[in-house]
């Protein structure tokens, strides 16, 4: 059941909603206090979707070397992208007057893409739901009577989402605020529409994955890093800055030598088209990849400390070598235990001259000037790979 999460390794996560009209990224409705009705009128309103094509973004996710996709349903603004029964505040209602999430669902399935649905608990609009404009999360409920039709609401959205479109890959929740949610009972259910789904741990146990937000940091199990495109904002901000494709890929390396997954957002803007800014460093790491094939899929933890031009990554019995930093013909690494059997060029497949002696490994013949993204390595060796020394703690005092 989840083998193709860890073959998959790289995915594109989508926030879009009516939020994208405001431009200001998916928190504006809390952080500037506007009122459901003024929301609903100016930013819902101004919410079409005119060139909406779920197709185009998968093609982009594709071209981009990414495996699967997950958009965001429902955000904690309450407003829904599909033709929910549960509220009338959705966009087969308002706004664009149409069902978002079906053409999105078979765009994937067409592309050979994995499917992954976002849902927020959270909701700011729900007449039970509390403090909608708090600066943080709000930490309990009016009363058990309104927590308990709220838990009922939530649950009625979601199996609508899990009966409606077929088979889901991923559903991924957030917002799962103030607790109880009973999400132990929720999981199950889940579970029981679509045994193969991943859930991720924010809802409740048996999770399948865990995820660590805004930074790599490793979880135990199957885990994945989501972080945006842009600066802070997941939802469409007019006067963001985006990363660069050698930031993208290192962040996707230093993800996979922990033998996790990087899930990289986008927001698209409220005509539901991805901006060039965002698009092409997603289309040069989808480049990088095809030049550099084979490292990423089923990727294992790394037993390797750091060192100065870049990250190591392992496979089975190879140890591949991600250079980001510039760097001559040559180069020297200390880490590798085993015996180096031979040391190509992954892109191309050039085999390079290289000396092993005293723990130290010097490779010869690389390519002056490097490779845009990163110059990628293959060390192939006796055995499964293992340092020369250990590194316990971290260089810097705590």
């Amino acid at each position: 059941m989840k083998h193709w999460f860890s073959e998959a390794r790289y995915g594109m996560f989508i926030h879009w909603g009516a939020y994208a009209a405001g431009e200001r990224g998916e928190w504006i409705m809390n952080r500037e206090r506007i009122p459901r009705d003024e929301y609903r009128r100016k930013i819902v309103g101004a919410f079409h979707a005119e060139h909406y094509d779920p197709a185009e973004w998968a093609r982009l996710a594709v071209r981009g070397g990414m495996k699967y996709v997950v958009l965001t349903t429902k955000h904690h603004d309450g407003f829904c992208l599909w033709d929910t029964q549960t509220t009338p505040f959705n966009a087969a209602k308002l706004g664009p007057k149409r069902d978002l999430i079906a053409p999105y669902v078979a765009a994937l399935r067409a592309a050979g893409l994995r499917v992954g649905l976002y849902y927020s608990v959270a909701d700011w609009t729900h007449p039970d739901y509390p403090g909608a404009f708090e600066r943080d999360w709000p930490q309990g409920w009016k009363d058990e009577a309104a927590r308990k039709r709220f838990v009922a609401f939530y649950r009625a959205q979601i199996r609508e989402l899990l009966t409606r479109f077929g088979k889901i890959d991923i559903l991924w929740f957030d917002g799962v605020i103030p607790a109880p949610l009973d999400g132990n009972e929720t999981v199950a259910m889940i579970k029981r529409l679509q045994p193969a789904i991943l859930v991720n741990e924010r809802i409740g146990e048996p999770c399948d994955f865990r995820c660590s937000e805004q930074c790599l940091t490793p979880k135990e199990g199957l885990w994945e890093a989501c972080i945006t495109m842009g600066t802070d904002s997941w939802g469409w901000h007019a006067n963001d800055e985006f990363k660069t494709a050698r930031q993208v890929a290192e962040s996707l390396v230093k993800v996979a030598k922990n033998g996790g997954n990087l899930m990289l957002n986008v927001g698209p803007k409220p005509d539901g088209t991805i901006d060039a800014g965002m698009a092409k460093p997603i289309m040069e790491v989808g480049d990088w990849l095809r030049r550099n094939p084979g490292w990423l899929p089923h990727s294992a933890r790394s037993p390797f400390s750091w060192f100065t031009s870049g990250h190591l990554t392992v496979k089975n019995t190879s140890v591949y070598c991600h250079l980001f930093r510039s760097h001559g013909s040559e180069f020297g690494l200390a880490e590798i235990a085993n015996k180096v059997k031979t040391v190509r060029l992954v892109d191309g497949g050039r085999r390079l001259d290289f000396t092993q002696r005293g723990g130290r490994l010097l490779i010869r013949g690389l390519p002056v000037p490097q490779d845009p993204v990163a110059t990628v390595v293959e060390i192939k060796v006796e055995g499964r790979p293992r340092p020369n020394k250990s590194q316990a703690t971290f260089w810097i005092p705590q």
